[in-house]
């Protein structure tokens, strides 16, 4: 769909972390680097559960493309905020503004959705394991993935085809570090008031929905814990999904916080900072918190790590 600009606007000044003009440097470093632990951190899960049979399971297969989410989710964002950092211009154009928008609203919402598909996995293992690898084949793991991806599409298509075509009367800086819905709204010369309760009740929506799938499903999987006889087995069940758990807290939490809030109740700087915690920090806790929780991971990382030197 080809949309037209209604405005003499060609390109947006993200400001970014402009006024902490000292730190810039040192900013970008700290970015950098934890850019490439999260790189370096999602390949190394893609490579183990692609690599390894002993993790063939769902659960990794979900974890697979987690993993391959997250690279796609800080790609839309860091590389453009590292290169403004330490470069004077800091212009993107109109279509590349779109471009980042709908990319970066599509992983988003994949992401919630795929957590709960998770979720659900960890629902049927633990409170159905004799019939789970009935319920959970390959087919249905594959149906689940591919309705977590699409959800996206709808998502981001509506965000920008409705949001780009208000008219830009300038100015044309925006108070962010990437071309996020809220500040690029304020930089609309007209009535919104229609997309913004768009935008409120589609995020509430969207975060909602799946969080109370993931909710009632963790609340069957407790139940059926807390029926166990076995303190082991109750050990057992409990770790299986504690770095789910703790993913998704981070997860929705720092996206409840930087989207489903009053317009005014936050500060551009604050609003800045939950931002580059939910687009840039969290997604490089995850594959942390599931390589150093997961013995199965680390068992299977030595096994690799053992043949490729047994090799050479």
């Amino acid at each position: 769909m080809m949309l037209v600009n209604q405005t003499a606007i060609t390109e947006f000044i993200l400001l970014g972390f402009s006024n902490l003009h000292q730190f810039q440097l040192l900013l970008f470093l700290v970015i950098l680097f934890i850019y490439t632990m999260n790189l370096l951190g999602n390949i190394l899960i893609i490579l183990i559960t692609t690599i390894d049979p002993a993790l063939s399971s769902p659960m990794y297969f979900f974890l697979c493309n987690l993993s391959f989410l997250e690279v796609c989710f800080t790609l839309v964002v860091v590389p453009k905020l590292l290169v403004n950092l330490i470069s004077k211009n800091k212009a993107i154009s109109f279509s590349g503004c779109m471009t980042q928008m709908f990319f970066f609203f599509f992983s988003g919402t994949v992401e919630y959705f795929l957590l709960a598909a998770m979720a659900y996995d960890r629902y049927v293992a633990i409170c159905n394991p004799l019939r789970y690898s009935v319920i959970m084949k390959r087919r249905v793991c594959i149906q689940l993935v591919l309705v977590s991806w699409i959800s996206g599409f709808p998502v981001g298509i509506v965000q920008i085809t409705w949001l780009f075509t208000f008219p830009f009367c300038g100015p044309n800086e925006m108070n962010h570090f990437f071309c996020d819905s809220p500040p690029v709204l304020e930089l609309v010369c007209t009535d919104s008031s229609l997309f913004e309760m768009y935008v409120l009740v589609a995020t509430i929506i969207i975060i909602v929905i799946p969080f109370v799938l993931i909710l009632v499903s963790y609340a069957c999987i407790l139940s059926t814990v807390l029926k166990m006889r076995s303190a082991e087995g109750q050990r057992k069940a409990f770790s299986t999904c504690s770095s789910h758990l703790m993913v998704v807290t981070l997860f929705y939490g720092t996206g409840s916080l930087t989207y489903i809030r009053p317009k005014t109740s936050y500060s551009s700087d604050t609003r800045k900072l939950l931002s580059l915690s939910y687009a840039v920090i969290v997604p490089m806790l995850n594959p942390i918190i599931y390589s150093l929780r997961n013995n199965e991971m680390k068992q299977s990382l030595r096994r690799i790590l053992r043949r490729k030197l047994y090799v050479f």
